[in-house]
């Protein structure tokens, strides 16, 4: 899985929760359950974010694009 794929499940996964939160403390039984479940899941994403961006720091995929400079004209 690439680092950006793993991104967009990580986002998916937060987003979720958060709305999921919001019901919970309206007392929705089933709504704390589905984030028990998501907080599992997203241990699981989190873990896999953290090894690959790890491995793009290392790389240097990670890091921004230097911007060219511009020549002068004379």
């Amino acid at each position: 899985m690439s680092l950006s794929e793993t991104m967009g499940k990580l986002e998916n996964l937060l987003t979720n929760l958060v709305k999921d939160l919001s019901k919970v403390t309206k007392g929705n039984r089933s709504a704390a359950q589905r984030v028990r479940v998501g907080t599992i899941r997203m241990e699981k994403v989190a873990r896999q974010f953290r090894k690959e961006s790890v491995d793009a720091e290392k790389t240097g995929k990670l890091r921004k694009p230097k911007k060219k400079a511009k020549k002068r004209k004379r």
